[in-house]
């Protein structure tokens, strides 16, 4: 089942797209639709369906914009615009798609293909990293698979300073090596690590314990080997400490 989401500033035209869409009821499920793309945007920072059907043109963000501050992503992209020129455009943004108003049957069902093409890629790529993941396990590797940007990274943990969440997304900071964005909640990367090494003093921070180089009491932080400063959150202090 391809979930979807819609935005567009016209109420018409999501209705119109939804109605479209119910004719692949058994395949597509429509989870929510916004007229206001900054309300978009807030879900999207924290839910991402499979697909997003984006209008372009909207008076308070255009699409092109929206998808600038959406930032990285693995939604599949489709454009809906009543005009042509922003095709080529919609695909250099890195949408799989484009379809122009007033929608074709045909032309949604080619794109809905195309969509189910971009999760099974999605989805057979996780399933690699899980299976991969698993190999390592068994031959009793240290090193944890991470998928992100196209590619499978093989990281030693010890080599991780620490990682941080943004909603959906988490970058892994490591020693000497550019950083890793991926599209995993911090709950999830916490899991991959070994307990005895990795704490989570903050909502937002999972720390490498043995890359701390002092916790200052009074600014509620600490300092890791490469200066970075991490706060301590109030409520995980004295678990904190106790790991130490």
């Amino acid at each position: 089942m391809i979930s979807a989401v819609i935005v567009d500033d016209e109420p018409k035209a999501i209705l119109g797209l939804e109605w479209e869409l119910k004719k692949y009821s058994d395949h597509v499920k429509v989870v929510k639709t916004f007229s206001d793309p900054e309300e978009a945007l807030k879900y999207l920072s924290i839910n991402q369906p499979d697909c997003l059907f984006l209008d372009i043109q909207m008076p308070t963000i255009d699409g092109f914009s929206f998808l600038e501050k959406l930032g990285e992503h693995e939604m599949a992209v489709i454009i809906t615009t009543a005009y042509n020129e922003y095709a080529m455009k919609a695909l250099k943004n890195e949408a799989i798609d484009y379809l122009l108003k007033p929608i074709d049957t045909d032309d949604l069902h080619d794109t809905l293909h195309k969509v189910q093409k971009h999760k099974d890629r999605l989805d057979n790529a996780s399933k690699l990293e899980n299976i991969l993941t698993e190999f390592n396990d068994r031959l009793n590797h240290k090193k944890i698979v991470i998928n992100a940007d196209g590619q499978m990274y093989f990281l030693n943990p010890d080599t991780i300073l620490y990682a941080e969440s943004d909603g959906n997304y988490c970058t892994i900071f490591i020693e000497q090596q550019p950083k890793i964005v991926v599209t995993k909640k911090l709950k999830e990367i916490h899991s991959l690590l070994p307990e005895s090494n990795f704490f989570r003093i903050h909502n937002s921070y999972v720390v490498n314990l043995n890359k701390i180089r002092s916790y200052v009491k009074n600014d509620g932080y600490v300092l890791l080997s490469n200066n970075q400063k991490i706060p301590v959150a109030r409520q995980r202090k004295s678990k904190f400490l106790e790991k130490l």
